[in-house]
């Protein structure tokens, strides 16, 4: 068996919801609350123990990459689905039929500075990102050039 190839993440969290400095407090957590099938494809079938991802602030001033986590629990049903008082629920979806999952990470690094959207636009190598395309999913891929990059502009201030 061949081993797993480490592959790339940005996911997106509203800081005042859940930021980086939760996650570096909590030290792991899971990512609850993803209803968007194409984010949700992406969590069940490629995402695996060991993904680096960068953890994009969103809705938030400025908005940008806060710091970096790690899946640390490859794709389960997400029970918060199940639950009437959740703002997750999900009344289509049961336990024996689970319509939406979840993936576990786990704190990396905090930048010192947030790697802002604008800078990210800025940056021609970066112009690919479905980030700076528009995208509004909450889990997106991103190649290695592009993770390495913006470490490296979050690391460098």
């Amino acid at each position: 068996m061949m081993a797993h190839m480490s592959k790339f993440w940005l996911m997106k969290s509203e800081p005042g919801v859940y930021s980086i400095e939760d996650l570096k407090k909590d030290g792991n957590t899971h990512w609850e609350g993803v209803r968007n099938y194409q984010a949700r494809n992406l969590m069940r079938d490629e995402m695996k123990v060991g993904d680096a991802v960068l953890f994009y602030h969103s809705n938030a001033t400025p908005t940008g990459v806060a710091g970096l986590a790690r899946v640390s629990r490859e794709a389960y049903p997400d029970f918060t689905c199940w639950d009437s008082q959740s703002r997750y629920f999900d009344p289509k979806s049961t336990e024996s039929e689970p319509r939406w999952v979840m993936v576990d990470i786990e704190f990396v690094e905090a930048f010192d500075r947030i790697v802002t959207l604008e800078e990210i636009r800025t940056e021609s190598a970066l112009s690919s990102m479905p980030l700076v395309n528009r995208s509004r999913l909450s889990v997106q891929p991103v190649t290695r050039k592009e993770f390495e990059m913006i470490v490296q502009m979050g690391r460098n201030g």
